[in-house]
């Protein structure tokens, strides 16, 4: 594991460290700098006030700057971490001719330029700038940034409180099989009023953010090498074939193959 840093205490504007972790609770916090987390292998967790995304082996989350945010890993995890700061007077970013970086929070899929040049740069030294090439080599690294495409790995998270406790329930048990007006009922809300709720806070209705955090759950318990019965199971499908149509519909491959 490295040593503990801050990364905005570093001069360099734009760096990129290597991480492993046999398990990680990174505590809740936020940077001056934006960052990239690209796991290339095990599952992270990654939580916002906003939202959460599930980050499996050769995927990305890009967090914007003074993002306040926390990463969980219940097994083994390897990461590339990028930082970069925003200071117009310092980032690479910002240099004439540079592609914009991305303006959300949200997942990618790096491509393998992104991923051997997210290695490379681990070697470079962070402590003070790179030479000439290594210069050169980040600033490939960040232009690439904004050709790489998003994926569907992430949950709005609804901030009301009648709606966020409904969230929150589903959160800790995302099998449990309680219609709207139950779990409604207990958030002390309405149905119609938690309906509403979602679909404003989250842009989905409740049916649909509820697949989605079963989703996400199911990528937790593959990425631990569950099996794919057991995964349907835990997160709510009886049938496991329409598990895995759902799965294959939302990620493009069926969940035996998605992490070979």
């Amino acid at each position: 594991m490295m040593e503990a840093f801050d990364p905005d205490g570093i001069e360099q504007a734009v760096f990129v460290v290597g991480e492993r972790h046999e398990t990680l609770d990174e505590p809740w916090r936020a940077y001056r700098r934006a960052r990239l987390i690209h796991v290339s292998d095990g599952v992270l967790t990654v939580r916002t006030d906003a939202g959460r995304w599930v980050v499996p082996p050769g995927r990305a989350l890009w967090l914007v700057a003074n993002t306040l945010h926390c990463l969980h890993a219940a097994r083994p995890v390897q990461l590339y971490a990028l930082y970069v700061a925003m200071d117009a007077d310092t980032a690479l970013a910002t240099a004439a001719g540079a592609a914009p970086l991305p303006a959300q929070t949200g997942a990618l899929i790096p491509d393998t330029l992104v991923q051997a040049l997210l290695a490379v740069a681990a070697e470079l030294p962070h402590r003070h700038s790179p030479d000439e090439p290594g210069q050169r080599l980040l600033q490939v690294l960040l232009d690439r940034l904004a050709t790489l495409p998003a994926t569907p790995l992430g949950l709005n998270w609804p901030s009301d409180p009648r709606a966020r406790r409904i969230a929150d329930a589903l959160s800790e048990n995302p099998a449990q099989a309680r219609v709207l007006e139950e779990l409604a009922a207990a958030a002390g809300v309405t149905a119609r009023t938690a309906a509403r709720l979602f679909a404003k806070e989250t842009g989905q209705t409740l049916g649909q953010w509820r697949q989605q955090l079963r989703l996400l759950a199911a990528l937790e318990h593959l990425g631990a090498g569950e099996s794919v019965t057991q995964v349907a199971l835990e997160v709510g499908y009886s049938d496991v074939s329409s598990f895995i149509a759902v799965f294959r519909d939302a990620f493009g491959d069926t969940p035996a193959r998605y992490f070979r």
